[in-house]
């Protein structure tokens, strides 16, 4: 049985509905990931399970318990904000020690608990610093080490990295995934970075107003995305609609408005003129000025029309002879600002036709 369950969950402010009718279940030990927009309903459904708010239908079960008549407090579940939500006024050890002077721990148990939960987070001889001697890390820091402290089953995370730089934000990424394998609880995470989320997660519950569009392992939301919203909102992708003009098994041939004709691998039958798209990542995209022939692959021919340089890599927006954009993305092989094609190049572009994923 599932740790957490989620079974037909509604949440509703007058005529909008925030999560609806949504289901799915959280294993024990998983790093769990609520990824969508703004306003798809992931904060309200974490909220749900903490406790600070309830469905207006559903239920939300805990080793096989119903949470409903269960507040916050009496819940085995820990929230870490996005604001840190420390006491100014207290010592790092004080922030840590609060939920245990609250649930009436003896008092020379605290100061063991305090230290443990504070090792765990590598913070140990911080405990008599005050919020603002801290970094913002450290401050993140703290707030874990204080929803732990408790010994929770499940670790509720909102947008917990947000506030922080991009660099700090890298290195809180690896620290939580260390984290949540030594002290081995559920950590159930939300945010709205697609990046974060799939470096972060086991598996990733894509939600979009109110739904669940995907719930899968990392590799499979970004290379088999099941809808278009998924495809365009995870990483950047290409979609290529259009409709069917052939399929065999084993692959489709799709015609592409100011494109041309496409091959995909794809599984199942497609009528001719059923619409389809392809869902076409840049970095399977190969470019050159005269690419060497190889087989089954979709070649066209295009002109760089913009890129993008960004250290690593360079984006390249490339325009067909009809009209089509298409991105494409190469690694930069050598240091400094490195080019391969200028804006007006003509080139060719190619790719495999299993590197394409179908959606119906």
């Amino acid at each position: 049985m599932a740790l957490l369950e989620v079974r037909n969950v509604t949440r509703r402010f007058g005529d909008f509905v925030a999560v609806d009718d949504l289901s799915f279940n959280v294993e024990a030990g998983e790093f769990f990931t609520l990824l969508g927009p703004s306003g798809c309903g992931k904060t309200t459904l974490l909220r749900m399970i903490a406790g600070f708010d309830l469905p207006d239908a559903g239920a939300i079960l805990l080793d096989g318990v119903d949470l409903a008549q269960r507040p916050p407090e009496a819940r085995p579940v820990r929230t870490v904000f996005q604001s840190y939500a420390l006491f100014p006024h207290m010592s790092v050890e004080g922030n840590v020690a609060f939920p245990l002077q609250m649930a009436r721990t003896r008092a020379r148990d605290i100061a063991a608990n305090v230290a443990a939960a504070l090792a765990k987070v590598r913070l140990t001889g911080f405990g008599r610093r005050y919020p603002h001697e801290l970094s913002g890390g450290q401050k993140q820091r703290v707030a874990i080490a204080r929803a732990l402290v408790t010994h929770p089953a499940v670790l509720l995370l909102d947008e917990p990295l947000a506030a922080l730089d991009a660099k700090l934000r890298e290195e809180m990424q690896i620290e939580l995934i260390h984290l949540q394998k030594d002290v081995g609880i559920t950590f159930i995470y939300v945010t709205h970075d697609q990046t974060e989320a799939l470096t972060l997660s086991q598996r990733i519950a894509v939600m979009n107003q109110g739904h669940i569009e995907q719930l899968d392992e990392p590799s499979r939301i970004y290379s088999a995305p099941k809808t278009r919203f998924v495809a365009d909102f995870i990483g950047t992708c290409n979609l290529l609609e259009g409709s069917a003009v052939a399929s065999t098994e084993g692959f489709l041939v799709l015609d592409i408005p100011d494109l041309g004709q496409v091959r995909a691998a794809a599984s199942g039958s497609f009528p001719a003129g059923t619409a389809g798209a392809i869902a076409l990542r840049p970095e399977k995209i190969r470019l050159g000025t005269s690419l060497p022939p190889a087989p089954e692959e979709n070649r066209f021919g295009g002109t760089v029309s913009d890129l993008l340089y960004m250290g690593d890599v360079t984006v390249y927006v490339l325009t067909t002879p009809r009209g089509r954009k298409i991105e494409a993305l190469l690694a930069n092989s050598a240091a400094g600002r490195t080019k391969f094609f200028e804006v007006g190049d003509a080139v060719e572009l190619a790719w495999p036709i299993d590197a394409g994923h179908v959606i119906a």
